[in-house]
């Protein structure tokens, strides 16, 4: 039996995650190559302290506020509440990582999550190959299923016009950032605050997605489930928090990722801060959400501050926000 999510879901028994082809994709390809080519040549021919800082400074905005905030868990997960001028401005920025536009990735992702939740699922969503094939697959393919499930957006998103411009122009969103790097700092700034940054930011957030579906930490089990999630240490501060994908596949409906001692989420940080001061509320956290009964903890139970996450607690996500990355 299929297992449907908020997004997606299965009309057709023969709707599957387990057959279908992986497909070059032209203007993926086209994309991130073109950004591979300028990035190396370019960052070598036109490396300084100041073009460094500009890629450190833009790679943190777009990550954290953008892809973290902003895709991941807001509109994606809902896992907060916010005034939607400031949705609108976290959502472009996570445009500008260079993965997708905000419909294209709530579709990858669901996608890919509704795949894992299967009891089994193609090998391009649970990055089972080698890495060097797995990242051919995911930075130049796409995967086309035979009997692919059902994606319907929600209409708050699919009907907006800002997310339509953005979606269907997703790739010319660096423009305005050119144009203002290239009248700051010229083309050192424009390689390195754009054709670095994308080039990083697809690559990391491809290794962190294959790293956290095959080793790692793992404190809880998804029974039945075609993937399990992995956290992986020591990258908290560089993935801002989006490395604990044990946890995330736990509790997809929590703005906090790092729920155990010691695990660095900086996109936490933000949230608490953004809700100090009253443009965060209604932020959730794994005590908030609804039981799963296909959830159970590890023999080997995590720091102190997760052991009051068990089965026998309120916590766990619904079918409404029952999806992970």
């Amino acid at each position: 039996m299929n297992i449907d999510i908020q997004r997606v879901t299965s009309q057709d028994k023969q709707n599957t995650a387990l057959l279908g082809h992986v497909q070059y994709v032209s203007v993926k390809s086209i994309w991130i190559s073109s950004m591979y080519t300028l990035a190396i040549i370019g960052g070598f021919l036109t490396f300084s302290w100041e073009a460094l800082a500009v890629f450190l400074v833009t790679s943190a905005f777009t990550l954290c506020l953008g892809h973290s905030l902003g895709m991941h868990r807001r509109l994606i997960h809902n896992s907060y509440e916010c005034p939607l001028w400031l949705e609108y401005i976290f959502v472009y920025l996570g445009v500008l990582v260079g993965l997708a536009g905000p419909i294209g990735m709530m579709r990858t992702h669901d996608l890919r999550d509704w795949a894992q939740r299967q009891t089994q699922c193609h090998d391009y969503f649970a990055h089972r190959q080698n890495m060097l094939r797995d990242w051919y697959w995911q930075l130049h393919c796409d995967v086309k299923l035979d009997h692919p499930p059902t994606f319907i957006a929600e209409t708050r998103v699919a009907n907006d016009k800002f997310y339509r411009f953005i979606e269907t122009y997703w790739m010319w969103q660096q423009l305005p950032l050119v144009v203002v790097l290239g009248l700051m700092g010229g083309v050192s700034w424009i390689i390195w605050g754009v054709c670095v940054r994308v080039m990083v930011s697809v690559t990391g957030h491809w290794l962190v997605g294959y790293f956290a579906h095959n080793d790692g930490d793992k404190h809880w089990h998804v029974e039945g489930a075609a993937v399990q999630g992995y956290n992986i240490k020591n990258l908290g501060l560089l993935t801002m928090g989006e490395c604990w994908h044990n946890n995330h596949h736990a509790f997809p409906g929590s703005a906090k990722l790092g729920i155990n001692d010691n695990e660095v989420d900086p996109g936490w940080w933000v949230l608490k801060t953004l809700e100090k001061i009253g443009l965060v509320w209604d932020i959730k956290l794994p005590e908030d959400l609804a039981k799963r009964p296909e959830l159970k903890p590890e023999k080997t139970q995590p720091t102190a501050s997760t052991t009051t996450h068990t089965q026998d607690s309120t916590l766990i996500t619904n079918s409404a926000n029952n999806q992970h990355g």
